[in-house]
């Protein structure tokens, strides 16, 4: 009995680790900018095609799964994904309509021709209730790995 409850108990702590080191990414540009805001951190928007995107999953595996990468962007950015997912892909019947329109603004707003793009970003709301982003810098993928990638961005964010 005692072995069980030793396993249970462990089992309790390491979903509960696992779930601490697990990064939120937005989906949705007001609510990312209201947190932003609120924790006075820049943006960083992440354009990729989550299903279709090899150089997208090299940068998520080489740099967004690594640690370095977690505790940097929890203590400096607030996550946004701009997603861009196959037309007939399972991800792009998730994406509401608000979403797709969303993105593709975002998109042409910021020029993006090629995946993966980001960009950081400092986000103001006006009066009126629109945001205004503030272009820091862009990146993409970064050969070198997330500590690499990390320097990289951190020049950016304290550049302006």
């Amino acid at each position: 009995m005692k072995k069980i409850f030793l396993f249970a108990f462990s089992f309790v702590l390491f979903v509960a680790n696992s779930q601490k080191d697990e990064l939120t990414w937005h989906t949705d540009l007001n609510k990312a900018t209201s947190i932003a805001q609120k924790e006075k951190k820049p943006l960083m928007l992440f354009f990729t095609g989550s299903d279709w995107c090899g150089w997208c999953h090299k940068l998520q595996k080489e740099v967004f799964f690594q640690d370095e990468f977690k505790k940097w962007a929890k203590d400096n950015v607030v996550l946004l994904e701009v997603d861009f997912p196959s037309r007939n892909g399972e991800a792009a019947q998730k994406q509401s309509a608000e979403v797709k329109q969303q993105n593709n603004l975002l998109q042409q707003q910021f020029s993006v021709r090629g995946y993966p793009t980001v960009w950081f970003v400092k986000p103001e709301k006006t009066k009126e209730g629109k945001v205004n982003l503030t272009q820091l810098g862009q990146t993409g993928y970064v050969a070198g790995g997330a500590q690499n990638w990390v320097d990289g961005a951190t020049s950016i964010i304290n550049s302006k």
